[in-house]
């Protein structure tokens, strides 16, 4: 997926802003981001505990590798207000429908080839900053298009209030995720759901660090 050079500088400056917010005025803490690829497809994994966390993944990622877009799915309720959603996608998000949306399957599938994407496996978030289950549908996309895998871990952000300053958070990128046992599994629910049980132990272990 291409995008032009307006889009990314409105990115850059709107993520400059971001990491200027967390990183100056507050207490945000940015570990392991020379662990991200500079280049090919890269899927983040990351807990979700917070609003701020669709923000400050692309801002920390963004800090590392200037003028690449991260790309994430979004629930299409976001995108029926016309101003926010032209807002969103700007930013690199795109609708998904709830339940198996096959045509989303497709364009993260795409992007995944080539580009930066970000999703939240538990599919919800837990505003107590309590891991939850991670849903079999990431296991299957990693079998089937076989990104490099960066576990992300947020903590704290829960707690943050806007406009707070001196507030505390981490985002913690772990190393990339060796699956290349699993792959050569047959293509079924029982190896999808091995790899996602390893996918969410691995953020789980970026988050055991943080404490």
């Amino acid at each position: 997926m291409k995008t032009g050079f307006l889009r990314r500088l409105w990115v850059m400056c709107a993520a400059t802003v971001f990491r200027w917010y967390a990183c100056l005025l507050n207490r945000m803490k940015i570990v392991g981001a020379e662990q991200i690829p500079a280049s090919g497809g890269v899927l983040f994994a990351a807990n979700h505990i917070s609003g701020y966390d669709t923000i400050f993944i692309p801002a920390a990622v963004l800090n590392q590798h200037p003028w690449q877009m991260l790309w994430a799915p979004a629930k299409e309720e976001l995108f029926r207000n016309p101003l926010l959603g032209a807002m969103f996608r700007s930013w690199g998000a795109f609708p998904v429908k709830r339940g198996r949306d096959v045509r989303a399957g497709k364009q993260l599938g795409e992007l995944l080839r080539s580009e930066k994407v970000m999703l939240f496996p538990e599919g919800t978030r837990h505003k107590d900053g309590q891991l939850g289950k991670g849903n079999r549908g990431v296991g299957k996309l990693i079998y089937d298009h076989r990104p490099v895998v960066i576990p992300t871990a947020l903590s704290g952000i829960n707690r943050w209030r806007f406009p707070g300053f001196g507030q505390r958070g981490m985002i913690r990128f772990g190393a990339p995720l060796d699956f290349t046992d699993l792959l050569q599994l047959e293509d079924c629910k029982e190896t999808h759901l091995q790899i996602v049980a390893r996918l969410m132990a691995a953020i789980g272990e970026q988050l055991a660090a943080d404490q």
